[in-house]
């Protein structure tokens, strides 16, 4: 099998494309919970001055 991929020089390779792959995975995650946590506090945000609006309240 090794012989099909190209020999063992491309093990390392594989190697250091499956560690960018993880770590492009974590980043990722990491970014993906900042971005939902902005997403919740904007829709908190939105829902507060639509409910202001319906009072009466003008803030904008």
């Amino acid at each position: 099998m090794l012989l099909q991929l190209g020999g063992l020089e491309t093990l390392p390779a594989l190697l250091i494309g499956l560690i960018a792959l993880a770590v492009v995975i974590l980043v990722g995650r990491l970014v993906l919970k900042i971005a939902w946590r902005l997403v919740l506090i904007a829709v908190v945000a939105v829902a507060v001055l639509w409910l202001l609006g319906l009072v009466g309240i003008n803030v904008l």
